[in-house]
């Protein structure tokens, strides 16, 4: 049975069918219109979500099929009642489900019963439907990710380990610029995964020069305490950081944004900023994956 919980998991030859199959859907999504139908996709969200709720949702129904969330809440998710017997109740009623949580452990360990393909919608460690949407968008607007510069400036997060998974896949060029506090805490891991087209670095004009595609996250993740804030208080991408990347540069975020904390507003909403396509390709993205799940 085949599942679907972090880019490590996959190599170059099946991202680019994923890649290939989103771009197929979005031509022409009548053609994928009826692959789904009599399915179901269960969505079980442990924290706060818009795209990646909505673009599951409407994606698996624009695939002919039946999508039904399912509040951890409401159903006592590892509560009342233990995550491995709600999937397996689960497997006896839906096709495949999509959990966002906050334990990619456990993910892991539901993974293991192997009765019903699991989506990682977001986890604590991990956020790979956005890395990959990320990767279309980059190749819409710059052409191949294997011939871009790409730039990270912000937090050590889920999203940034992802690009980290992608980037050792397709050994493109990648700076990740960290205020020093957050790379001397997450140090050990961070140079576990160095290579020679990884670099690090607390300089934000280094890290951008050049550069094809800057990307930026919210400063703090849902669930982590604010006073970590103070770090990034330099390391807002706008407008002059841009002016030292490549003139063809874009800019991404995998939203929400904080206006005018880690993106100013202008950035955001300028002809450089191609966030809101990054958004849209989520849904083509995911729905390529389910189709190679189910």
């Amino acid at each position: 049975m085949k599942h679907f919980l972090d880019i490590s998991d996959f190599n170059t030859k099946k991202l680019d069918l994923i890649i290939n199959k989103a771009k197929q859907i979005k031509k022409n999504p009548k053609k994928f219109s009826s692959l789904c139908k009599n399915k179901t996709l269960g969505m079980i969200f442990q924290k706060e979500s818009t795209r990646t709720r909505v673009s599951f949702a409407v994606g698996f129904q624009k695939l002919g099929g039946n999508a039904i969330e399912l509040n951890t809440g409401s159903i006592g998710f590892n509560k009342r009642e233990s995550a491995k017997d709600i999937i397996k109740t689960l497997s006896q009623f839906i096709d495949l489900v999509v959990i966002r949580n906050n334990d990619h452990k456990l993910l892991k360990k539901l993974r293991g019963l192997n009765i019903l393909p699991i989506v990682n919608g977001l986890s604590d460690y991990s956020h790979p439907c956005q890395i990959l949407s990320d990767m279309l968008t980059i190749n819409e607007n710059l052409g191949s990710i294997k011939n871009n510069k790409i730039t990270w400036i912000g937090d050590y997060n889920n999203v940034l380990r992802s690009l980290i998974e992608l980037q050792k896949l397709y050994k493109f060029r990648l700076n990740v610029v960290l205020p020093k506090e957050i790379l001397k805490k997450n140090k050990l891991e961070i140079y576990k995964k160095n290579n020679k087209n990884l670099i690090i670095t607390n300089s934000i004009q280094e890290g951008v020069q050049s550069a094809d595609c800057v990307m930026t996250d919210a400063w703090v993740s849902m669930g982590e305490t604010l006073t970590k804030k103070k770090y990034f208080k330099n390391f807002q991408v706008n407008r002059e950081v841009m002016s030292h990347a490549s003139k063809k540069a874009i800019f991404m975020h995998c939203l929400p944004a904080h206006r005018d904390e880690e993106v100013s507003s202008e950035l955001l909403d300028s002809k450089r900023s191609v966030v809101w396509q990054q958004a849209q390709n989520r849904m083509y993205v995911q729905q390529a994956i389910i189709l190679d799940l189910i």
